[in-house]
């Protein structure tokens, strides 16, 4: 797995979505967040809608959760869909609208210096091995890539705002390079 000048992934399949924009001159990334979303809510895992909501043609009339939703503006770096096939909206070199309010070790606006990953699924179902065999891959290349520091779910960045990765989500799947392991030893035990 490569990454071209931008943070385009060779291996991923690529759907630009406009809900990004340039990050700050100088911003560091260091940080992972992990995602997870399911749409429709409650449904099976099929169809593009996520692909949809992050490109702002989510049909508002689908489903009767999607009136809101497709008012969002919102979008992330990258999506592994349940089968395990990469997906990327937004080139690492630009910041994706994933995190929302969020802060992290007295650091605000963690969109600044993040990668925004999405697992498809939801807080009430395990993930497949073929999602937490994609995410190594990436997160792996990410660390190669970029100055990562920290891979946090949702939740500890944004607590008693979001729950996601959710309690489904097994940290003990997640294989970090060494130096990484060390400072994201917080990770096993994500605060909700």
């Amino acid at each position: 797995m490569q990454f071209d000048a931008l943070g385009w992934c060779d291996l991923a399949r690529k759907i630009k979505s406009p809900n990004c924009d340039e990050r700050s001159v100088g911003m560091p990334v260091d940080m992972v967040v992990i995602h997870n979303i399911h749409l429709p809510p409650g449904q099976p895992f099929a169809g593009d809608d996520i692909q949809r909501l992050f490109t702002n043609t989510l049909d508002p009339n689908a489903h009767p959760d999607y009136a809101e939703l497709a008012k969002l503006r919102v979008s992330a770096h990258f999506l592994i869909r349940r089968s395990g096939e990469l997906l990327q909206f937004v080139p690492c070199s630009q910041r994706a609208w994933h995190a929302g309010v969020s802060s992290w070790q007295g650091r605000e606006r963690c969109n600044d210096f993040s990668i925004g990953i999405e697992l498809e699924g939801s807080d009430f179902l395990p993930f497949e091995a073929a999602q937490y065999l994609m995410l190594n891959t990436l997160l792996l290349a990410l660390a190669h890539n970029y100055p990562l520091e920290f891979v946090l779910g949702h939740s500890q960045i944004a607590p008693g705002r979001k729950t996601d990765p959710g309690p489904f989500f097994d940290w003990s799947h997640i294989a970090l390079p060494q130096t990484l392991s060390e400072k994201s030893a917080a990770l096993q035990k994500p605060a909700l």
